[in-house]
Formats: C-alpha cells, structure tokens, sequence
C-alpha cells in the first residue's frame, strides 16, 4: 500500500522528523518552583517510546511573573537548563524530537492549579501562605483589565517592560537550545499574554501595542524576531494561535499575523481556539471529532504557510485523513495521548504498517514484534473487544 502521510518523514529547516505525530504541549501543573520533576520525564518519555515524532513539552514560563500556578514550569533562569535536559535527552534516545513551548499567563497568573479549583490564588489561603515570593508574582497584562468576573485587576504594563518582556522570550530560547531542544513554539494562544495583546477585548492600550490590528500584532512580531535571532537558524520555530476565541480575533486576523511572522522566521502554526472569554468558543462548547481543522486548512491555504492541526483528533484514519485533504501539515494530539501513549505505534499497526514495530524503542521492538509472529491471530486490545463469554444461569438443583 501507499505509505501514509502519517508516517511519511517531514523534514523543517534542518530537523526532519520521522512522522507527523505530535504530542501536544499539556500543562502538567507538577513543577517544584519551576523546576522539571520525574514526573516531567516519565510523562515526556512515555510519548517518545510510544512512536511520536515530535513531543512539545508544556507551557516553560519566560520570567516568574508569567507563572499561571505554582507548578508551572520555568525557563528564566538558566538553573533550570539541566533538569529540562535529561527530558530532551530521554526523548531523544527513543526516537523523537524535542520540542518546548515558551509562554506568560499574563493577568490568567498567580491561580489554583484546575483540580484545586483553579480561582485565583488567595494571599491569606493555606496554598497563597505558602507562595514565598508573592510580591514578585505580580499579575501584569497590556491593559489593567481583568481575566473574568471575580479575577484580580492586573497592573499594565509599561513601554519599558514590554521591551523587557520581548528580551526574556529571546533568552529563554537561549537556555533551550543549551538544553538541546530541537523545536521552540511560542505560546500565543488560550488567553495568555500575548494573546492578551493581539485582543482587542484584552488590549485597550493607546500607544504603539494598541488600538489596531497591526499595533496589537506588534508584540508577538517582536517576539518572533527576538527568538528567531537567537534560536539557531537550522531549528524550527512554531507558533501557537488561538485561531478563534468569540471575542474579536478570529480566522481572518490568524492569516494576517501567520502572513506577517512567516518572512520573519515561523515555520508552523500550531491552531487552537479559546481563552480570551471565561467560557470555551461557540465551537469548543459541545466539540466534535476534529472542530478545529477548519483554522488549520484556512491558515495553510490563505497564508501559504504550514500548520498543525490539532483538537479532537482521535482515531488513526481521521488523521490520515487530513493530511491527505491537505488540511494541515501535522497532527498533534493532547488528551487523547494521556489515554494512549502508544497513540502513534497503535496507528501506524492499524494503518498496515511498521509489522516488526520499528517506530518503537528495541525493549518494546522485540517483545511485541515476537508476539505478533508467533500469534498473529491475537489482536491488541486497542483493536477490538474480547467476545463476552455467556455462561447459563445457575439454577436450584446445581
């Protein structure tokens, strides 16, 4: 059969990745003051081993403002570089590429993690008792306008340290390329910062970050260059939209700024939607397989540009189907990896591929190749149900 685009090679700039597969980055809330743990290990490693190409690790905040939790993680100082390292590392030795995604939570800081409520953090709860740099963690925004009913009013941010913000971006691409990530994506999608800035609900600033679009794109421009001067220019460089979010930005304004950061460096488009409201898109309420492609096909096809689609993408021939529509350039999953991690090897079987599981690392290689040539009538369980089996009611006389 025709090999599938799936598990066709991609090659971006310098880096070729061994299948379009993409790990989602999923915010894990589980750093110790901005440190990486073993959780962030085995949860990265997990990915790499089972096939993926690329494994974007979580939301790594560019200065301690930026924190939405205190189990973000940080890249603001270069303390952080060597715990971040050994993830890339792991992911490498299974296979895959390593990629961060670089963000700032802006006035959505300093809250719950979401399984604690996630409201914002009380300075006199037990959780805001223990947070030793409270001051330093100061909710800052483009305009002194809050997240939501009952959000905390951030302070605006002044000229001066937008341009300091825009130089932390910049270094924090630094220190992951000192870790040896093969792929930085900025974050400028789901409310955060610089999402706050390209709103125009957000963003109520009258200098030259506000008022039009092109001055509310002209902090993520900035960013852009800053990271692209820096990030080494054989590396690609990714960039997260919400390509909706019900509040003034939408699929149109998307193929503008993907247009206008494309010459300047950006290699992919990462399109999600939401963020902005304190309730999910009119799309996102009730979503179904794949709501959110359609940004995806849109940018790729407007803006001549290559994206990655990304949202309820769940089975092997929904995404293979995709790619072959020319929808979108990369499938990234999220939710659905935590279900399966072995989402990409699972889909390369089902698609007829791979019959001696060379996607995967040798301990894995072996033990599954060896079962399916001795019994290859067996079918894992990600296949089908087991027949149930039926046994007669037990009776008196028994």
């Amino acid at each position: 059969m025709t090999q599938p685009l799936l598990f066709t090679p991609l090659p971006i700039r310098g880096l070729t990745l061994k299948n379009r597969v993409v790990v989602a980055p999923m915010h894990q809330y589980s750093a110790i003051k901005g440190f990486a743990t073993d959780w962030h290990i085995m949860n990265a490693g997990r990915y790499a081993a089972g096939g993926a190409g690329l494994v974007i690790v979580e939301s790594t905040k560019i200065e301690r403002r930026g924190c939405g939790t205190v189990g973000d993680l940080g890249l603001w100082d270069d303390a952080f570089v060597s715990q971040l390292a050994r993830i890339v590392d792991l992911l490498h030795q299974c296979g895959a590429a390593a990629g961060i995604q670089l963000g700032h939570s802006g006035r959505k800081s300093r809250c719950q993690r979401p399984w604690e409520g996630g409201r914002p953090l009380d300075r006199n709860s037990k959780e805001g008792a223990a947070v030793e740099d409270w001051d330093a963690w100061e909710l800052v925004a483009p305009s002194a306008l809050a997240a939501g009913e009952g959000s905390p009013v951030p302070r605006a941010l002044t000229r001066a340290e937008i341009g300091a913000l825009i130089e932390s971006w910049g270094k924090a691409a630094a220190r992951a390329g000192a870790a040896g990530f093969d792929v930085v994506e900025i974050h400028g999608a789901h409310g955060y910062l610089m999402h706050q800035f390209l709103s125009p609900l957000a963003n109520q600033r009258s200098d030259e970050y506000g008022g039009s679009q092109t001055n509310r794109m002209r902090f993520a421009r900035e960013v852009v260059e800053c990271v692209r001067a820096i990030w080494p220019k054989e590396k690609p460089l990714f960039l997260r939209l919400s390509a909706e979010d019900d509040a003034g930005w939408g699929p149109a304004q998307s193929v503008e700024l993907a247009k206008l950061v494309k010459p300047l460096g950006v290699d992919v488009i990462d399109c999600s939607s939401g963020g902005i409201l304190d309730r999910p898109p009119a799309g996102a309420v009730k979503p179904t397989y794949g709501y959110q492609v359609p940004y995806a096909d849109q940018i790729r096809r407007q803006a001549g540009t290559m994206t990655m689609a990304v949202g309820l993408i769940v089975h092997a021939d929904q995404a293979e189907r995709i790619l072959q529509q020319g929808r979108a350039d990369l499938i990234a999953l999220a939710r659905e990896m935590l279900y399966n991690p072995n989402w990409a090897m699972d889909a390369a079987q089902k698609l007829g591929l791979d019959p001696d599981f060379a996607l995967v690392p040798p301990p894995y290689q072996y033990w599954l190749a060896r079962r399916a040539a001795t019994v290859p009538e067996v079918l894992p369980s990600t296949f089908a149900t087991r027949p149930a089996v039926h046994t007669s009611k037990r009776t008196d006389s028994q």
